[in-house]
């Protein structure tokens, strides 16, 4: 055994010297960004912590806003402001337009076959397309209106209805807490499977606790900094583990997708007016031209429903979550968006999409919980199809880009009080009243920018802001315990997204007319 460990070591410390020494010609003549000094061999891996955002921006203090790292034998540079984001993501976007290789795309993401990952193309130009038009287009998100109506009325009853409720008329001592995040979850989830599917895909809380759980376990192990990706030569080994768990949840994943397909075909309106229909309608067509490589597979199929309901669900509900609880930690805030409501909504009915345009309080709440709390803290993920230079910097080909949209959110020179909650700054007269969260603005991004934005950001913004508006409207909220607000814990636990350590636990208490209950409740 030890001759083979000592001959591994020798083959490692020779690509590493290979790599150090004889492999840094570029193809741009410009130094390269500053950054720390890293580990024989794993680079800067190790300095990285539990919590790279937060790491990131450490380092972006001492080396300035465009750093470079060395993880492995893969070149990292990070960007840390609005100014240098920019230049990547709009300047040189399409330089910087596909991913790069990684375990997580392999393992859990059926190779590369989905939207997320998928090299960018004809193929990822045309799966965007068809979830444009039949998902995330103006008119597709009118035609889904009242599914989403739905749903969040049956999250309100559901909460009204609590035991120890009493739908309308319920008490704070009375009322029973509840978990926030896994309430706004099954909302966000069955809306996403009625446009999905054509129903539903929980109907008891358990199987919605166990999906929530794959979710969270898909986001913690997708933004692990996998050594195997960064030294290949050690990929073999899996020395954290992180592939054999990814294999696993992906098995769970395909016996549910394949569960799902093989129930819709079982209907027979395949190619109806669900997603998963059309979907199926066009696996049995031939490709344009005869191509094999345009043709849809029941793999494409299942990548793109992966996408969707991990991607499309738990960083709604955790947005959701942590709005809450930073309203719930601030009750002034929550008294006037709760005013905002009963003026323009009034207290006989819950909200609806319509009535969102008129609540600037309530929309100025969404972006500060964006800013301080974004569903995405570093952006996926890029790389450098060839070399370019960036704020006078040599940016190698092959290098991988990260944003720290949480650490740009909290600029200090863009941000005043950056770690204050203010909605206030998004209001008429506030600094940041014409900042918006689509990707123009790079002092906030939380659905990146560029040709890889969030595919489903119109949907994402809508049911944020219904669930939350909804939320704040029909209820009151305490603490259980006599727990005081401003003792809350706001501890993020890091994944590829930023989920709360520990779940928001509070009581719902009904505040409106019992007739805008009962007309739910009928």
């Amino acid at each position: 055994m030890a001759p083979f460990l000592l001959l591994l070591f020798t083959i490692l410390l020779s690509f590493s010297l290979y790599y150090l020494f004889f492999s840094k010609k570029r193809s741009c003549a410009l130094r390269l960004p500053p950054g720390p000094k890293g580990w024989p061999i794993l680079g800067n891996l190790p300095q990285l912590g539990p919590k790279p955002h937060h790491t990131l921006r450490t380092l972006s203090e001492a080396h300035g806003p465009l750093f470079r790292l060395r993880f492995g034998s893969v070149d990292v540079v990070v960007a840390s402001s609005a100014a240098v984001a920019a230049q990547f993501l709009k300047a040189h976007d399409a330089n910087f337009s596909n991913r790069p290789p990684n375990s997580g795309a392999e393992h859990i993401a059926y190779s590369y076959r989905d939207l997320v990952f998928a090299p960018y193309g004809a193929r990822w130009r045309a799966l965007r397309k068809l979830c444009a038009l039949h998902l995330f287009s103006g008119k597709a998100l009118d035609d889904l209106r009242p599914i989403r109506a739905h749903e969040v009325g049956l999250m309100v009853r559901s909460l009204a209805r609590w035991p120890g409720g009493s739908g309308g008329g319920s008490s704070a001592a009375a009322a029973a807490a509840v978990n926030v995040g896994e309430a706004a979850n099954i909302c966000a989830t069955n809306a996403l499977a009625r446009a999905l599917l054509g129903r539903p895909v929980f109907e008891e809380r358990e199987e919605a606790r166990e999906f929530k759980e794959m979710v969270v376990e898909l986001m913690r192990l997708a933004g692990v900094f996998n050594v195997g990706d960064f030294v290949p030569w050690i990929a073999w080994l899996d020395p954290q583990g992180v592939v054999k768990k990814m294999k696993r949840l992906h098995r769970r994943y395909d016996e549910f997708l394949d569960r799902l397909i093989a129930e819709r075909r079982r209907e027979e309106a395949v190619g109806g007016g669900d997603f998963l229909g059309v979907l199926l309608s066009l696996t049995d067509q031939e490709p344009a031209g005869g191509q094999e490589e345009g043709r849809i597979t029941d793999t494409d199929v299942k990548a793109l429903l992966l996408n969707l309901f991990t991607a499309g669900t738990d960083t709604s509900s955790s947005t959701v979550e942590w709005a809450l609880a930073e309203l719930i930690r601030h009750p002034e805030i929550l008294k006037q968006a709760q005013l905002e409501l009963d003026s323009v909504v009034g207290r006989t009915r819950i909200v609806s999409e319509s009535d969102l345009p008129n609540l600037p309080t309530l929309q100025a709440i969404i972006k500060e919980t964006f800013r301080l709390h974004p569903s995405t803290p570093l952006s996926l993920p890029r790389i450098a199809a060839e070399a370019c230079e960036i704020d006078g910097y040599c940016i190698p080909k092959r290098a991988t880009l990260l944003v720290n949209v949480w650490a740009i959110a909290r600029d200090p020179a863009i941000w005043p009080d950056p770690l204050e909650f203010r909605p206030a700054r998004f209001l008429p007269g506030g600094r940041h009243e014409n900042v918006d969260v689509k990707g123009s603005d790079f002092e906030l991004i939380p659905f990146g920018a560029g040709r890889r934005i969030c595919a489903g950001l119109s949907l994402g913004l809508r049911m944020v802001q219904l669930m939350t508006a909804t939320l704040v409207h029909a209820f009151d909220w305490t603490l259980p315990d006599g727990q005081p607000p401003e003792k809350l814990d706001m501890e993020e636990a890091y994944g590829l997204t930023l989920q709360r350590a520990a779940p928001l636990v509070a009581r719902p208490v009904p505040r409106l007319l019992p007739e805008a209950y009962v007309s739910i409740m009928q």
